[in-house]
């Protein structure tokens, strides 16, 4: 069986056409260009979608199915998305549109749930029932998976765990509340953190590192850690204290069987993993909250959204 899994971003749209056993066979990225409207971006993604099938060797007649992630507040019963800001959709019958272009199932999700849903199936969370993914970007992404199901919440807006409030009265975050969970474990929310610490310490081998990378990135603060910067160090050790918190925050109302870790910050691998397991392990085993949590890394890094689209027409 042949699925086509799309991940919708505001800058490009990826097309993967994915077999059962979530293996991506050929892709295909293209501009998202949303100021030509949504028919013309989902024209061309039937387009596009056509054209892998032909250039792999298939026909319309071996696709099952195609499924679709956005990014934005989707109604994936009704196939339609709510709002996506960053590609110009608000109220729009996507199912139905690319119904138009194949007779084939479509389903659409939000695409951090996509990749959550990918790596449930197919990645670091295989075999596992209850997952929660958590991605450090810009923001914090989180897609939840309950007894194998996607939970979506109602009308889809369930998920956004970047929102819970770790700090009363904290940071403005631009979801309009303060002292969000993204603020101080997001990616953005690191480089702020290594900004602030390198301006109290001119000495820092943060500042040389920055120099040499082209400036300050989530990488900073832990490249002078790996090379004994005390400030680095402090960096890390605030930053994965924040990160923890909000972890154990889901970890008590939901208490997964895993946190799968993704975005760039998970790139930093053991330096990342093993302090956050060993926070959890000590507060769960201080409130008799067991069994433990595993905390691991995503595995299918760029491609998740892609094989989980294509998960969720499965």
């Amino acid at each position: 069986m042949i699925y086509a899994g799309v991940d919708v971003g505001g800058m490009s749209i990826k097309i993967g056409l994915v077999n059962s056993d979530g293996k991506i066979l050929k892709t295909k990225a293209f501009a998202t260009e949303q100021e030509k409207g949504y028919k013309s971006m989902f024209a061309r993604t039937a387009d596009y979608i056509k054209q892998l099938l032909e250039e792999s060797g298939f026909s319309l007649i071996d696709l099952a199915g195609i499924g679709i992630g956005i990014p934005g507040t989707v109604d994936s019963k009704k196939g339609m998305i709510i709002s996506a800001v960053n590609i110009g959709c608000k109220n729009v019958a996507l199912a139905e549109e690319m119904s138009q272009y194949f007779n084939v199932p479509i389903a659409v999700g939000n695409d951090a749930n996509m990749a959550a849903l990918g790596e449930q199936r197919f990645g670091a969370g295989k075999g596992h029932e209850n997952v929660v993914m958590i991605t450090l970007g810009t923001g914090i992404g989180g897609g939840i998976i309950i007894d194998g199901k996607l939970y979506e919440g109602n009308g889809g807006a369930g998920g956004e765990v970047g929102h819970q409030i770790i700090e009363i009265d904290g940071e403005q975050c631009n979801c309009g509340r303060r002292g969000c969970w993204e603020r101080y474990a997001s990616a953005t929310g690191l480089i702020n953190q290594t900004k602030y610490a390198m301006a109290e310490n001119a000495n820092s081998l943060m500042h040389k590192i920055a120099n040499e990378n082209g400036g300050v990135d989530g990488r900073t603060a832990f490249l002078a850690m790996d090379a004994g910067d005390y400030s680095g160090k402090a960096v890390v050790d605030r930053y994965l204290h924040y990160l923890a918190e909000g972890l154990l925050n889901l970890g008590y109302v939901l208490h997964p069987e895993m946190f799968i870790i993704g975005g760039g910050i998970s790139h930093e691998g053991k330096n990342v993993m093993e302090p956050l397991q060993q926070k959890l392990n000590e507060d769960f085993e201080r409130s008799g909250m067991l069994p433990y949590i595993q905390v691991v890394q995503a595995s299918l890094g760029n491609s998740a959204g892609i094989i989980g689209a294509a998960a969720l027409v499965m």
